[in-house]
Parts: C-alpha cells; structure tokens; sequence
C-alpha cells in the first residue's frame, strides 16, 4: 500500500500569527489543527505583516514554535489596502512563491486561502502538476468586494478583470472547497458547473478564549447604570454602516433618549469623519478606537445590543466578527442585506434584521429591544448556544482536518 504524503502546504498572505496585533486568526489555526493531527505542516506567508503594514522579523524564533513551520516570502511594503502597491506586492509574492515551489516539490496536498486570487493560482497551478489534492479556504470575493471602494462604470471592469479570470482558473482547478459563508463554500462549484465536496465553517472564534478574555478584563470597562448601550466592533470603513449609527444617536437623544449610547469599537479611514460629525451633533457616541481583542471582548459582553452594520450595497456574507458577537450572548441588529445571513438571523433567533442605511430604523429597533428585556434575554441565550455549536474553532475547525483526512485518503 502506498505511503501517504502527509506534509500539507496552507498558504495565505495575510495571516495574524501566534503573538501578532490583533490575535490569531483562522489559518494560523487551521495550521495548529493541522499539525495538532499529525500533519507536517508548512504555512506559507509574506514576511509583510498586512494588519500592521510593516515588516516582520522573520530570524525571530518565536514564529517556529507553535508545532507548524512558518516560512516566509519576501515582499515588498504598501500602506493601504486598495492601491496599486499592494497590485504590486501581490504580484512579487506570486512569482517568488512559484520559485519556492519549484525548489519544494514534496507536498501532498496544499490548502490555500482566498483571495489573494494571483496567489491562489500559483498554488492550483503546483498541485495540478503535481497530482495532488487543492483546497481553496474562500474567505472573500474579489473582485466584488473591491467594487465597494472603486465603481466606476466601464472602467472597473476592466481594472478587476484579472482578478475574475484569476478566480476563474483558480475554482477551475479546485478538488474541495472551504467557505466561511455557504455562498463563499459553493462559489468554486458555482464557476466548473457542477458540484465539489465543500464544507462551511465559519471563521468563528475560541469560546472558552473568548470567555478568559473578556473576564480578565472587565474591569476596564466602565458602563454607568442608566446608560444601555449599542455596541459596534470592527473596520470603520466603506462597506461598514457607522453614519447610520450616529445619526440614530443623534435621533435618540433628540427624542428624549439619552440613556441610549452607541459605542464603537475600532479604526479605519472614515473614523476621524464620522468622530467630527458625532462631536457637530453633540449626540450619545462614544468612538473608542483600536482595543486588543481582549479588551473588545469585555466591551461586547457588557453590552445590551451589538449591531452588524452594513451599508446597502455591502458584499460581505458572514464576517468574522460575528463569532464574538454570538459569543458575547448579546441580542443582535443586523443591517447585512446578504440573504445567507438574515436568514440564520431570523432562524436562529439571536437578532433582527433591518434596512442598512436607515437611521430612523435603527432608532426604532434599538427602542423596542431596549423595552423588552426578555426578548434581549432569549435572543441572547440562542446568541450563546449558536456561539458553542457552530462558530467555536476547536470544535468546528475538526471539520477542515477532517476534509483534508477523506482528500488524502482517496
């Protein structure tokens, strides 16, 4: 019987390894799992650092004792996360990773994140030469998601083609697919025409971790007793609805409800634009800045009411931030107008969904779960069980070791 290949090649470029800004993230993970399996595994990645957009010391020793070795392809810098040096990068990154792969021929099957699609191409191309399994972990989907920061009519098109006919190649090539949403699991199934094994997982979190965390640090927070807060955690950005939030907060207090306190949690390119309009309006907004997981995590969890809030023509499905939502056991208002997710808002029972962009809306739903404590209660609870059943990695991340288990096995 023939030996089977066991080394497993998981590439991504934008990982947050073990130690890094802003936690461990999905692929690290996966790789610990991985290798936690018995696998050996290498996790291929930029030496630049994309959350912190500097370069990282890849001599450090740390970056090699989590059980996977982590090797690294120069790359150059970029700032920003649409401009054309990161265009650029991609496309260093891209030919210096099929160079190492010439050189490193011994792989049994390689598992690659998406996007980047230039990347991912590199690595569909090797395991089709070499006859072994690839599995894409779908993650977003350019180049929609990049038509949130630049549409424009006839011209985009043609700037984002190469990503479209990259995607293209890549699915075509697919053996297997990993998705952090349905729609993002079937989307290789979507470009062949008929049916690949595929599995969902979201990108979820560490419950327990999440627990320790938010515990640990709780005394941080400082919640007065007559204000009910509205938390939001994340990017402040394009396709994130943080005006809607201001303006409800504006509205509230206006309305002889200034108990009600948005607070907002993160940084991004439209933060010092909405904190000046906040201040012109003077209304109940609280913009917090970039907190460390683990203090965002007792943020949450003090909370009443977390919001998942979207603009209208957002692409994103299910992000990964909603893992801590969930597990902050907290009622949630959703503005996403993706289908997959209002769905699982509604059957789950842990939220509302309302319209994106929509002040008037939001003031409105804020109020009615602000006068139903036991609502917020029972949505709460189901938030919590979903947490522990479907977005709990150590749990649900044995699905991707057990993908990988059937591919090599055949």
């Amino acid at each position: 019987m023939e030996r089977v290949n066991r080394k497993i090649a998981l590439v991504t470029m934008d990982v947050r390894l073990p130690g890094e800004t802003q936690g461990l993230d999905r692929t690290a993970f996966i790789a610990g799992m991985l290798a936690d399996a018995g696998y050996e595994v290498d996790l291929i990645t930029s030496s630049f650092q994309h959350w912190d957009k500097a370069q990282r010391n890849t001599a450090d020793p740390a970056y090699q004792t989590h059980g996977y070795r982590v090797v690294f392809i120069d790359a150059p810098n970029y700032s920003k996360n649409v401009t054309p040096s990161r265009v650029r990068n991609h496309t260093i990154v891209s030919r210096r990773l099929a160079e190492y792969f010439k050189r490193h021929n011994d792989y049994g099957l390689v598992l690659a994140k998406v996007p980047p699609n230039d990347m991912a191409l590199v690595c569909a191309k090797y395991a089709e030469e070499a006859g072994i399994p690839f599995v894409v972990d779908v993650n977003d989907l350019w180049p929609e998601a990049m038509r949130m920061v630049f549409d424009v009519p006839l011209l985009s098109p043609l700037l984002f083609r190469g990503f479209k006919r990259d995607a293209e190649a890549v699915y075509a090539r697919t053996t297997a697919a990993i998705g952090t949403s349905e729609e993002y699991a079937l989307r290789p199934s979507k470009y062949m025409n008929h049916v690949i094994p595929h599995i969902t997982v979201y990108v979820g979190n560490d419950v327990s971790a999440f627990d320790a965390e938010a515990a640990a640090h709780a005394s941080l927070v400082r919640k007065p007793e007559d204000e009910f807060w509205v938390t939001y955690a994340g990017t402040i950005g394009t396709s994130y609805d943080i005006r809607t939030m201001v303006l409800a907060a504006d509205h509230l207090k206006r309305c002889g409800h200034a108990d009600v306190r948005m607070v907002i949690l993160g940084d991004g390119p439209l933060a010092p634009e909405l904190r000046q309009l906040a201040a012109q309006l003077g209304c109940n907004c609280t913009f917090l800045g970039y907190r460390p997981h683990e203090e965002m995590a007792a943020y949450l969890q003090a909370s009443d009411v977390l919001v998942n809030s979207f603009v209208k023509k957002a692409p994103q499905s299910i992000v990964s931030k909603i893992g801590d939502y969930l597990a902050a056991g907290k009622p949630m208002i959703n503005t996403l107008a993706n289908e997959e997710f209002t769905r699982k808002v509604t059957n789950d029972g842990f939220g509302v969904n309302i319209a994106s962009e929509d002040p008037d809306a939001l003031a409105a739903a804020i109020l009615e779960l602000q006068e139903r404590p036991q609502v917020r209660a029972r949505m709460g609870a189901a938030a919590r069980r979903i947490a522990e059943e479907q977005f709990d990695r150590p749990v649900a991340y044995q699905r991707i070791v057990k993908l990988v288990d059937n591919l090599l096995s055949e």
